[in-house]
């Protein structure tokens, strides 16, 4: 499914595979490297013949990504509330596994321990990427979601190194937005405002204008080493406001209600509950 504009408004959109004609199937992972040719059909397409769509519908936009990559202490601010001090060169970066993917409404079922809340711009590539400079890493990308890099933090922190990875990599906790906004309709990418709220209680309050590593020069950064598939996602960060970092720390419990944003690209509601 492909949706226009932001999807802003009443939800309409047209199915890929017979808007391409069957270029393109109904994979949801095949949009990715076909990103150019599915703005020109969008362009062309005649606005009377998409379909409604309900938001509740809209399950995860990038459900299989071969790598999910997260920077981490990417915001000053968060990098001092964490005990760091903010990194002077590239910032931590670790791995989510793609199991933890999940959409942007329902329920995340909370293991036993410490669970956070972390607020990101979420990255997603729409090339194949490997050494670019931030000008190519750019147009590489095919848009931008809203991301929660959810976080266990007794099992992160615990033993001889932390173990970013699998404390954040449980079922659901790497909740994306409901569609990928393309760079033309999202705000500039260095002037994103994201937040989240838990119980309506805004916890995080935050703007990309803060990133250490910008989304531009982390994409072309990161390509040095690795290399990025079509659909493959980055986590960019996440602003000061974490639960750990709270006198007294304050985590997520069963009943509440997580609201995730990234302003001019989307919204995210999820609902807490016990295995």
């Amino acid at each position: 499914m492909v949706l226009p504009g932001g999807a802003e408004g009443p939800l309409h959109g047209w199915d890929v595979a017979t808007l391409s004609e069957g270029r393109i199937g109904p994979d949801p992972m095949a949009m990715y490297a076909a990103v150019d040719e599915l703005r020109s059909l969008v362009a062309a397409a005649d606005p009377s013949t998409a379909t409604p769509v309900a938001l509740e519908e809209l399950e995860a936009p990038v459900p299989r990504p071969s790598s999910v990559v997260a920077i981490g202490l990417n915001y000053a601010e968060h990098a001092l509330e964490s005990g760091f001090e903010p990194p002077a060169d590239l910032p931590p970066v670790f791995t989510k596994w793609p199991s933890s993917i999940t959409g942007a409404h329902g329920e995340v079922v909370l293991p036993e321990g410490s669970v956070d809340w972390e607020v990101e711009v979420v990255a997603v590539l729409g090339r194949t990427l490997h050494r670019a400079s931030p000008q190519e890493a750019v147009a590489a990308l095919a848009g931008v979601t809203v991301g929660q890099d959810l976080s266990e933090r007794d099992r992160q922190l615990r033993g001889p190194a932390p173990q970013f990875g699998l404390a954040k990599s449980f079922p659901g906790f790497s909740p994306i937005s409901p569609w990928v906004v393309t760079l033309d309709d999202a705000p500039p990418l260095d002037d994103l405002a994201l937040g989240c709220a838990v119980d309506g209680e805004v916890v995080q309050d935050g703007t990309t204008a803060k990133l250490l590593y910008p989304i531009a020069r982390a994409i072309a950064e990161l390509p040095q080493v690795l290399t990025f598939s079509p659909g493959d996602l980055v986590f960019t960060g996440t602003p000061d406001g974490v639960g750990m970092a709270l006198d007294p720390p304050r985590f997520l419990r069963p009943g509440q209600t997580l609201t995730t944003w990234v302003t001019g690209v989307g919204r995210m509601e999820h609902r807490l509950v016990t295995g």
